[in-house]
């Protein structure tokens, strides 16, 4: 819980950043500003949840105990600290605090060995049964790694620190950390845990293994190309143009492949009623796919580097974020309701998960998230910062309603009182959960 917690306040963060006009679109997608505003959202929200929701759910992939549950919590501390001595960094290369550039190597260096803790307790955990969604998992973690790697590099680059290889990898390679990072560390451990969930949740069949195997091999040759490609060309001193169209293409045919097993879930499933958490779901399905639409209107008109911000920001806030976002809202009650109410079933009567919330009014907020980032996504097309900032508003009154009712959650709030505590439950803690 504590892991959520913390990503829901830096996603908070970023929202109000963008409401301040810190950042793009205010501020080139350059600038120290929007790389403050981005390793927010990407490091502070998106991994920070993603790394929160595997450590509950890669043992429940491999039925297999976390290899150390020790590990967690001074992994959460580091990737804060570094975050944190990043974010310093990045605000004094923009002048906003003293020029204290040897906080970015700190902050890079601190990221390292956090995230190394989740790889390592991760990856041990799911190379125990390597099979299914866990193999999404084994590569975005390895994806995760060459993030890490471009992200240290381009840190001490920054401070001075990295010489001329450094240098070069700097002015050439942000979109290789990029692609990794979005496209291998957070799409494609996203779609591998999605199939699980997806299945769980609505009582379907898994996705066959060969057709989910060929979308995890077109997504994974998309990332391996971007990396090892892309460091030849950069030494080569080539261009990255040819390797990010063979990427284009794989990550094309790679949205497609898991656009066919996703809609193989929906059709296999039991349960005809869909839970809000699947139905939000789907509208991240919907700006997953826009953005691959997007990108290719871009490509085709030669216009993709003028609105690069408004496509990325529809894959991090529609598709990403809002997948996170449904499951998050799912996996907060589900762990409540095993924390709670578990040791006591059998014994005294529990009430049901989805009794731990109040979908009818949750939704709304949901809604309002999603038709904010489709209409900032308009937006940022058309060049209209102004209405833009008024889009990121309306996306925070979203979240904060979405954080009220996950607190509501975690407090049994809607619970009829007679099944709220049986005897012998405990209540359980706002940020931390029972082992």
């Amino acid at each position: 819980m504590s892991y959520f917690a913390m990503a829901l306040a830096w996603l908070f963060v970023a929202l109000a950043l963008m409401v301040a006009r810190v950042g793009f679109p205010a501020a080139h997608l350059a600038s120290p500003d929007t790389l403050v505003l981005v390793h927010v959202v990407c490091i502070g929200w998106l991994s920070v949840a993603m790394c929160g929701a595997l450590l509950q759910f890669v043992p429940v992939l491999v039925a297999k105990p976390l290899y150390s549950e020790k590990w967690a919590l001074p992994a959460l501390g580091l990737l804060t600290a570094g975050l944190v001595a990043l974010l310093a960094g990045f605000l004094g290369l923009g002048g906003r605090l003293p020029a204290w550039h040897w906080l970015l190597p700190v902050g890079a260096v601190l990221l390292t060995v956090g995230f190394g803790l989740i790889v390592i307790d991760l990856g041990l955990t799911a190379w125990q049964r390597p099979a299914g969604p866990a193999r999404f998992v084994l590569a975005g973690l390895a994806s995760l790694c060459a993030t890490v790697t471009f992200g240290a590099i381009f840190a001490f680059a920054h401070a001075g620190w990295a010489g001329s290889i450094g240098a070069s990898m700097l002015a050439s390679g942000v979109p290789l950390h990029a692609i990794a990072g979005l496209g291998g560390w957070l799409t494609l451990t996203a779609m591998g845990v999605s199939y699980r969930l997806l299945s769980m949740f609505m009582l379907a069949r898994d996705v066959d293994d060969r057709k989910s195997s060929m979308t995890l091999a077109a997504g994974a040759l998309a990332i391996t190309i971007a990396v090892v490609g892309g460091i030849f060309a950069i030494w080569l001193s080539s261009g990255l143009n040819a390797v990010l169209s063979v990427v284009a293409a794989l990550g094309l045919a790679t949205i497609a492949l898991y656009g066919r097993d996703v809609i193989e879930i929906f059709r296999s499933r039991k349960r005809r009623q869909l839970e809000l958490n699947t139905r939000m779901a789907v509208l991240s399905f919907v700006s997953l796919a826009a953005s691959g639409l997007l990108g290719v209107m871009l490509i085709l008109t030669g216009t993709f580097a003028t609105h690069l911000g408004a496509f990325v920001f529809l894959v991090i806030f529609g598709w990403l974020s809002g997948l996170v976002l449904a499951k998050l809202y799912k996996i907060v009650a589900f762990l409540t309701w095993l924390e709670t109410y578990g040791p006591v079933m059998g014994r005294a009567p529990t009430p049901r998960v989805q009794d731990l919330v109040a979908e009818a009014r949750a939704s709304k907020w949901f809604v309002i998230y999603h038709m904010a980032v489709w209409f900032g996504t308009l937006m940022l097309l058309a060049d209209q910062p102004s209405a833009f900032r008024a889009a990121a508003a309306m996306m925070m009154i979203g979240i904060v309603g979405i954080i009220r009712e996950v607190i509501r959650t975690r407090q049994l709030a809607d619970v009829q009182s007679p099944l709220r505590l049986p005897d012998g439950a405990c209540a359980p803690h706002l940020l931390f959960a029972r082992s």
